[in-house]
């Protein structure tokens, strides 16, 4: 592994955490759980097996990690975050609201995932009703689908439909998201091709955490 040979708390971070692809790794642990190859895998668009192999390696030796042979039917060897990985949560947190700035624009060439989807509110939205009733919120982005659940002062979000939901936002990932952190307005997410459908005012549910525009 390279290492910066400086003794500063930061540089011995990036020693563990600095490689590419190693902190997405780690949000992959963190958003689903213990996973096989496949899922972390299916997770990283455009990683080469080997290098995973190499990352998820790395990170096992790092302590970040650590990894069981589960036995029959699954027969596979499952990943999971140690305490020290979990401990990366509130720094993937802050790189991400921080990394807000930068989604003004989508690539063409850019995936998106359900799973991302659904971890933005709950990373970085609040309950700004904390008494009121719970409400649902369906998101439909690039083929992705997301609910959020908001209720006694808190959020929660999963992959996948809801049968009922109170809003439903469907939109290209930069309206969806957009709109759900406070980067832009809701006339901004309409003129970027969003829809709406149900109760407009759930919005008002979530208070963005912090605006890094």
């Amino acid at each position: 592994m390279r290492r910066y040979g400086q003794y500063c708390s930061i540089a011995r971070a990036l020693d563990v955490v600095g490689d590419r692809w190693t902190l997405l790794v780690v949000r992959e642990l963190l958003l689903r759980g213990p996973c096989r190859f496949t899922d972390v895998k299916n997770g990283l668009p455009g990683i080469a097996s080997n290098l995973l192999s190499t990352r998820l390696k790395d990170l096992e030796d790092s302590g970040l990690i650590s990894r069981e042979h589960a036995p029959p039917p699954i027969a596979t060897t499952i990943y999971q975050l140690t305490d020290n990985g979990r401990a990366l949560e509130p720094v993937l947190k802050a790189v991400g609201l921080w990394g807000l700035q930068y989604m003004t624009h989508e690539r063409s060439d850019d995936a998106v995932q359900a799973h991302w989807l659904a971890y933005a509110p709950t990373w970085f939205a609040a309950d700004a009703d904390p008494d009121g009733p719970a409400a649902v919120i369906q998101l439909v982005a690039a083929g992705a689908e997301a609910v959020i659940e908001i209720g006694g002062g808190q959020i929660a979000s999963r992959v996948g439909r809801a049968p009922h939901p109170d809003l439903t936002l469907t939109g290209p990932p930069r309206a969806v998201l957009g709109l759900l952190t406070g980067m832009i307005d809701l006339n901004g997410a309409r003129k970027l091709g969003l829809t709406l459908h149900g109760r407009r005012g759930v919005l008002a549910r979530l208070r963005p955490a912090a605006n890094p525009a």
